[in-house]
């Protein structure tokens, strides 16, 4: 976990917490997604929001750091309210909102909404970091990118399938599960943040050489051994930490507020 820094003491400006949902939601499209969870403000606290620390889960730990930091709100891709999840306040649930309430933070969440947005999203973010050049979407809610890999941007001597790993272990500061040949040439790719390995069979038809995302399955493997089509899983956090910091720095920048982004580091 990064350590929190402290909020200056100079505040430009301040938005109203149902005026920062009603952006949102109209920035993000909320209202086109049929999600697993809720996408808005989850938990209700302050009225008006000076102080913004984003992050990736709303994990107990991020939560203790955004108190240590005085933030008004939290802003995160994996929130509350998940689809099938027990919904009584119980335990670590408990302990966590129990939290929010206490320091009067007001909790927004923004799942698939964020994953998709073309600019801000977490794809074409991690497109952006990786020197991918996106030409397309496609699949539901067109949350899989489509694109060009070009090795010389990339700083890659070769545009082989271990060499865009490589550059996947630079760029996320991790090393990543590489699926496939590592001498295959790369130049279509396929990539989607987070979870997304059941969208592999997606990506192979679309005629890509490789697929990233964050995770991988046991059919993963196979898949890629006998399409040929390579399989790269980033880790599911090191692929999602970019839309919302994006995302933070746009709301700061529209509405004078402070951002502040902190990093809980997660292995998976």
């Amino acid at each position: 976990m990064s350590a929190p820094k402290p909020f200056t003491d100079r505040v430009e400006s301040t938005v109203a917490a149902g005026e920062l949902e009603t952006y949102l939601a109209s920035l993000l499209q909320v209202s086109r997604f049929h999600d697993y969870c809720p996408n808005g403000l989850q938990v209700e606290g302050t009225a008006t929001v000076r102080r913004l620390v984003t992050g990736v889960s709303a994990s107990l730990a991020l939560i203790e750091a955004a108190i240590e930091a005085r933030a008004d709100a939290l802003l995160v891709h994996h929130g509350y309210f998940w689809r099938n999840e027990d919904p009584c306040l119980r335990r670590g649930k408990r302990e966590r909102i129990a939290r929010l309430l206490a320091a009067d933070i007001n909790l927004f969440a923004y799942h698939l909404p964020l994953d998709a947005h073309p600019e801000l999203g977490n794809n074409a973010q991690l497109g952006q970091k990786l020197g991918l050049l996106q030409t397309g979407r496609t699949g539901e809610n067109d949350l899989i990118a489509i694109g060009q890999w070009d090795a010389q941007s990339a700083a890659a001597s070769v545009g082989t399938l271990g060499e865009l790993a490589r550059q996947v272990e630079l760029t996320l500061g991790r090393t990543p599960l590489l699926l496939g040949d590592p001498a295959r040439p790369v130049r279509h790719v396929a990539w989607c943040s987070g979870g997304a390995q059941s969208y592999f069979e997606e990506a192979i038809a679309s005629g890509v050489d490789v697929f990233i995302t964050g995770e991988v399955s046991e059919p993963n493997y196979h898949l890629a051994i006998e399409s040929g089509v390579g399989f790269i899983a980033a880790g599911h956090h090191a692929t999602e930490r970019f839309g919302v910091q994006a995302l933070g720095a746009h709301l700061a920048l529209h509405f004078g507020v402070e951002h502040q982004y902190i990093d809980i580091a997660n292995p998976i």
